[in-house]
């Protein structure tokens, strides 16, 4: 099974930017559909972006599009989000998911291996 470990997450002004970072282990990242979901306090956790194993095709949020965006790189067993013009409602806590299906989900309860999480904090 995969490992995963998100990174970069932190405490920055509205209108900053961070890029998080989700580092694989123990399988090659490219067997893998890729997500990036959100949990803030006392809420659902929420699907953000989504990547297929190639990196060809993504699907974001309408809450983060054009703001955020997904990337791969396959060679680095790596997953980014690069998140730009972040606003307080931005903050939560960021996770990297995997799962192995055919086509890239915005559906949570598909995805098989999860990250620990990395905390966002946008202030205002």
């Amino acid at each position: 099974q995969v490992q995963l470990v998100e990174s970069g997450g932190g405490l920055v002004q509205a209108g900053g930017s961070l890029r998080l970072s989700c580092a694989a282990s123990g399988r090659t990242l490219s067997n893998y559909l890729m997500g990036w979901f959100r949990q803030a306090p006392g809420a659902k956790r929420e699907f953000v972006a989504s990547t297929s194993r190639s990196g060809s095709s993504t699907s974001t949020a309408d809450s983060v599009k054009g703001r955020f965006t997904i990337s791969r790189d396959n060679h680095k067993n790596t997953v980014y989000l690069q998140m730009n013009s972040l606003k307080p409602e931005d903050t939560a806590v960021y996770y990297c998911a995997a799962y192995t299906g055919r086509n890239i989900s915005t559906d949570s309860s598909r995805y098989d291996y999860w990250g620990q999480g990395t905390q966002v904090t946008v202030s205002s």
